[in-house]
């Protein structure tokens, strides 16, 4: 490791995982992409459904949608995290799903086969994954819990689409985590109130 860091000093180059560190540039994102699985089967998984999703799939992804909001402080934990969220720059900013859509802030992946997964494309290199995974399936099971539908999927440029918006400030995205009563439930008080001081 020591080498290669000398090389790449070398050559007037650093290594960054900030999400925007340049406003020209495209940022550098975190997808997560989520199934859930019974045994060997992929339980989002439903041959005779549209699209291969299943009701439980339906559900889940019905959470993250109604939640995106009360995650993005753990898909996004930073200052510069939200710099990312440009119109055009491939980072989401409006609470929709697609089928291979990287516009939206959840892509459908693998539909109409036993691969069928959801993307989250919210998240930026800077996001810690195990704080990001946990809020995820705390809004899917959530979903799952409410027996949510995800309704029908986004079409077109969803920067255009006139959906609610994800936070777009770590002041906003804070604010929404600490009123979060689903993620309160989920994680705790002491948990939530710890991460709204940080």
């Amino acid at each position: 490791d020591t080498i290669w860091m000398g090389c790449i000093d070398a050559q007037g180059r650093a290594v960054s995982f900030m999400p925007k560190w340049d406003a020209g540039r495209v940022g550098s994102a975190s997808h997560v992409h989520q199934s859930l699985w019974k045994g060997k089967e992929n339980a989002f998984y439903d041959k005779d459904a549209d699209l291969g999703m299943s009701a439980m799939m339906r559900a889940y992804l019905g959470g993250l949608l109604k939640y995106a909001g009360d995650i993005t402080w753990f898909l996004a934990p930073y200052v510069n995290s939200y710099k990312r969220f440009q119109k055009g720059s491939f980072a989401p900013t409006r609470k929709v799903w697609s089928v291979d859509n990287r516009t939206a802030a959840f892509r459908l992946c693998g539909d109409s086969s036993p691969a069928v997964r959801i993307e989250c494309r919210v998240g930026g290199a800077d996001l810690n994954p195990y704080l990001a995974i946990a809020g995820m399936l705390a809004a899917g099971i959530a979903g799952i819990e409410e027996g949510l539908d995800c309704g029908e999927p986004f079409d077109g440029d969803a920067y255009e689409g006139g959906k609610e918006s994800i936070p777009d400030t770590l002041r906003a995205a804070t604010e929404t985590l600490r009123c979060s009563k689903m993620l309160r439930a989920a994680f705790g008080d002491v948990v939530i109130d710890h991460y709204t001081r940080a």
